[in-house]
């Protein structure tokens, strides 16, 4: 199965702590992985990062960013 990636970031109300960011697009729990990634027939897996505070975040869809996990609006070029 290939990846999906997405056109537009998803916007959450994050809490602090661990969390894994799907990269395939296949998370049936969007912005979050749900090892879908194992289906993929390229080697992708979750982006796991420590968010430091509570709050809304833009979480990439694309890959394109420069600051991934965060969308860095790279999807409009």
């Amino acid at each position: 199965m290939e990846c999906k990636r997405g056109s537009s970031p998803i916007v959450v109300d994050e809490t602090a702590g661990k969390k894994a960011y799907c990269q395939c697009g296949l998370s049936s729990n969007l912005p979050y992985c749900d090892g879908s990634h194992k289906q993929c027939t390229e080697d992708v897996g979750p982006m796991v990062v420590n968010v430091e505070e509570d709050g809304k975040k833009a979480v990439c869809q694309c890959g394109k960013s420069g600051n991934l996990p965060w969308c860095d609006g790279s999807h409009n070029k």
